[in-house]
């Protein structure tokens, strides 16, 4: 052997005897920090939680939904889409919740000389009577949901006090001009019917 074969496996055997395991992993730091995680993501969810509560309540004067009428009329059009939810009109941020105007949800509607008719698998259903209706219009965001430009159906509704508008989208988009036309069709007429009363 020459010298620098033996140094070379002097070498190897001294790093082969300094060489440690690696340390274990400290368990209990790592299941705190996995519990802490935990509650702090349900804490936030309570949160949450309580201020929708709180959000409804402070909208407990909103009346309940009217239901659609046992005779509603001929559809004049249908639409199949998504409801993205509903705001106080012109805010689009101030999402209203109660009676369960604040869950979004697959969406039927049907719009009759009787007004709008809203149904919607797994949420409460409701119906804006053709009186109720006010104006309608292409926009881009409603309820914290922003689309693409004219991407989304707006409805502005009376309901008691307050003034709504609810988002709609269709699954096909090109529908939204004649629900627009239609729905500001029918508002003028209303009011024009109620001016000559």
């Amino acid at each position: 052997m020459t010298p620098a074969t033996v140094l070379a496996a002097g070498f190897a055997t001294h790093l082969a005897a300094d060489r440690k395991s690696a340390e274990v992993t400290d368990w209990a730091a790592r299941v705190g920090w996995l519990v802490g995680l935990a509650l702090f993501v349900a804490l936030v969810y309570w949160l949450m939680r309580e201020g929708w509560k709180w959000r409804g309540t402070l909208q407990g004067d909103l009346p309940e939904l009217p239901a659609a009428p046992s005779e509603p009329g001929e559809a004049r059009l249908t639409m199949s889409g998504r409801y993205h939810g509903s705001t106080t009109a012109g805010q689009w941020l101030d999402r209203i919740v109660a009676h369960g105007l604040g869950t979004r949800s697959r969406v039927e509607l049907t719009l009759t000389d009787a007004g709008l008719d809203v149904v919607r698998p797994g949420a409460t259903d409701f119906f804006v009577p053709r009186e109720a209706l006010r104006e309608a219009r292409l926009d881009k965001g409603i309820a914290g949901k922003v689309l693409t430009e004219g991407g989304l159906l707006v409805v502005t509704w009376a309901h008691g006090e307050r003034l709504i508008d609810s988002g709609f989208r269709s699954d096909h988009a090109a529908e939204h001009r004649a629900w627009v036309d239609l729905i500001n069709s029918m508002t003028k007429t209303t009011t024009t019917e109620g001016a000559e009363r």
